[in-house]
């Protein structure tokens, strides 16, 4: 049962939380308008962005199969007290956390920023692209907030890696591995 219940954590974790951390990373650079001396953003750059985010959003739902398979893994091998899965939990639950707090609410305001700006022009309210309506971020705060959030998901993806590396090195594990 043991190594089942691994093997579904390791396949959950590859298979989930690997394409959270790629989609994420790759979306600041679709999301993030242009330098204000350069073209506007392709609408295909757009469509990646979207298509990125929607992938983080599906991928982070399946993505709770890792923790649930993690501590029935963990219960089943009789570690649930040892400091390194207790780490990986910790750093799991912040991992989470950031990415349902952070980055997805984040790539969503980029997005409707994208949407906003373009329905303005489209209506003839724009002003020359700039973004510089009611409630409509700036080019230089919607460039400064895809800066952010490639930082956040950096951060995020550090996390998972660190886990990783907990998972795989276990200290004070008595296995020799």
């Amino acid at each position: 049962m043991t190594k089942l219940l691994l093997s579904l954590h390791v396949l959950a974790s590859i298979l989930a939380v690997g394409p959270v951390t790629v989609a994420a990373s790759m979306f600041p650079r679709y999301a993030k308008p242009p330098a204000p001396d350069g073209e506007g953003p392709h609408d295909h750059d757009l469509r990646t962005a979207a298509f990125l985010h929607k992938i983080c959003r599906a991928y982070a739902m399946v993505g709770i199969a890792v923790p649930v398979l993690g501590l029935a893994t963990g219960a089943q091998m009789g570690v649930l007290g040892d400091a390194w899965l207790l780490a990986s939990i910790v750093l799991t639950t912040i991992a989470a956390t950031l990415l349902m707090a952070m980055v997805l609410p984040g790539q969503r305001e980029l997005l409707e920023e994208e949407e906003e700006e373009e329905e303005e022009e489209e209506e003839g309210e724009g002003s020359g692209g700039t973004g510089a309506g009611a409630g409509v971020l700036t080019v230089a705060e919607r460039r400064s907030a895809a800066a952010r959030l490639a930082m956040t998901t950096g951060i995020f993806n550090l996390l998972w890696a660190t886990v990783v590396v907990l998972m795989i090195v276990r200290p004070g594990s008595t296995t020799g591995a």
